[in-house]
């Protein structure tokens, strides 16, 4: 009886052993991406990756220090869990991305993840791009990869000794099981609306609240939140019950708010570099979007 209970207890130490390893593997092994896709140095993806940079707001975060058209990169974002430097993502060699591959834009941009499989820290907003289409992203570093190279090293995130890049692979696994599945529109608009304020300008990022581990709280999309000492405007259905779709449209153009002001602070330096640029079709359907988004949430 006794060998039968040590060999009982051999087997569920094995079992235990291998759902840990099965847990490990699945949070640490880089994902697999398409291993067929390539960059590309055509004028028509070039042109597409540069609109798609745009529309994303790239340059709000990794504009040079020196050269504020460039995207060299180390500008500050103080958070609550450390302060984080915006990358320099021109094709430099030695301080940028310029041994980068398609791989890599899909690793990084769909899944978090370096070049060397390690974690980014969400300061970097890749759960956002998870949502992108993988042809979005391989026309991005498409445009990225055309840019010059520039030398710059951004300094590495100051960061809490217990706040390391592997601990992000719990955090994303937090971070998974609090997301929420969103209606989807029939509305071709609609649906590009949503594309562009929940993936690709990643409005929720600054605009929804958070919880103490700093994961979004999916089920207040938009309801407002605070970024260190700054408090981050409410774009939800209570914050805007006035506005109409054209008065988003003419904001994200000109920044004008239905009472006259105008946008300041960091919204100001979105609607000058990302959506006052974008195409009158995807304004109006950023618009519509959130006009949509706020009557859904009235009927709830």
């Amino acid at each position: 009886m006794a060998q039968l209970a040590i060999s009982k207890a051999r087997l569920f130490l094995i079992a235990a052993a291998l759902v840990l390893l099965s847990i490990a593997l699945l949070l640490f092994l880089p994902p697999s991406v398409s291993s067929s896709a390539q960059l590309s140095t055509s004028d028509e993806a070039i042109e597409r990756g540069e609109y798609l940079v745009i529309a994303g707001g790239c340059i709000s975060c990794h504009r040079g220090e020196e050269d504020e058209a460039s995207f060299a990169g180390g500008l500050a974002l103080e958070t609550d869990f450390g302060t984080f430097f915006a990358p320099n993502i021109t094709p430099d060699m030695e301080t940028g991305i310029g041994s980068w591959q398609a791989e890599d834009f899909l690793l990084a941009l769909k899944h978090g993840r370096t070049p060397g499989g390690s974690f980014y820290y969400p300061a970097f907003p890749f759960r956002a791009y998870a949502g992108l289409s993988g042809q979005d992203v391989v026309d991005i570093g498409s445009y990225l990869m055309s840019l010059d190279p520039i030398a710059n090293s951004v300094p590495a995130a100051q960061t809490p000794p217990w706040l390391n890049r592997w601990a992000m692979a719990g955090w994303n696994l937090m971070a998974d099981i609090s997301e929420v599945e969103y209606e989807a529109f029939d509305d071709d608009s609609l649906e590009r609306g949503a594309y562009l304020a929940r993936n690709l300008g990643h409005c929720s990022e600054c605009h929804t609240p958070r919880n103490s581990l700093g994961i979004l709280d999916a089920r207040r999309e938009f309801a407002g939140a605070t970024l260190g000492e700054d408090v981050i405007e409410a774009i939800d259905a209570a914050a805007m019950e006035e506005w109409t779709a054209f008065d988003l449209d003419l904001f994200l153009l000109l920044g004008l708010k239905p009472d006259g002001d105008f946008a300041g602070g960091d919204m100001n330096d979105v609607i000058e570099h990302n959506t006052s640029k974008i195409s009158d079709e995807d304004r109006a359907a950023l618009a519509a979007f959130f006009t949509r988004h706020n009557a859904s949430n009235d009927a709830q």
